[in-house]
């Protein structure tokens, strides 16, 4: 299988993440799909994709036998569109959620990865998760692979490989992550508070939610 670009991995991504935690409102049209890849909560890099690039991606995804397109009916106006990759790919729910993580946000601890993927499946512990990935990592095509622990990292990562990852994987030689990146050491930090604001968020559409709930019990 061809090497995803960018566009085609955050695509792919955000089709399987959808399906696994809005099913009602799946498949997707254009329009809901481009939203989804532009989202900025649990997303990295946040990116701002055009309609066109999305369109492009989709086909091209298409032609690798990993999106299919829903043409109109039942009173449906537009064409919309599905992920296939568990069938091209042979997966199960579980390993589609971590594969979707990994495609929107990068290289995951096994923690990190079981917290991000609870509202797409269940994993009863960290071995439930590793094992999956090791699942996926021993397969004729690999999806993903462990990365070696850095300096100064207690746990080792993991991340796919069905696209290109934007960012280094190693620290440059006789540098440090800073330098490298033009003494932009607030970079990580940014990424921590855009992280911290979206959990803020999901927690108040959770505690609305609850409240709704409560009332219409009558509570």
């Amino acid at each position: 299988m061809a090497v995803l670009s960018a566009e085609e991995a955050r695509v792919l991504g955000s089709l399987i993440e959808k399906q696994l935690t809005t099913p009602q409102q799946y498949p997707l049209s254009l329009n809901a799909l481009v939203l989804a890849c532009n989202q900025a909560s649990n997303r990295q890099p946040v990116v701002d994709y055009a309609d066109a690039a999305v369109a492009e991606a989709l086909d091209r995804l298409k032609e690798q036998r990993l999106v299919r397109f829903v043409l109109p009916s039942h009173g449906r106006s537009v064409t919309r569109y599905r992920h296939v990759a568990d069938e091209t790919l042979g997966l199960d729910s579980r390993q589609l959620s971590l594969l979707a993580v990994l495609l929107l946000r990068g290289p995951q601890t096994v923690g990190e990865l079981r917290s991000r993927t609870d509202r797409m499946a269940t994993f009863d512990d960290l071995g439930q998760v590793e094992h999956d990935l090791r699942t996926l990592a021993a397969l004729e095509e690999p999806l993903v692979d462990r990365l070696p622990r850095l300096p100064g990292q207690k746990e080792e990562r993991w991340r796919q490989v069905l696209a290109d990852e934007a960012a280094p994987e190693t620290p440059p030689a006789g540098g440090r992550w800073a330098e490298a990146a033009g003494g932009d050491a607030g970079g990580g930090l940014r990424t921590v508070r855009e992280e911290v604001a979206a959990l803020r968020r999901e927690l108040e559409e959770v505690r609305a939610a609850v409240a709704d709930l409560r009332a219409s019990l009558g509570g």
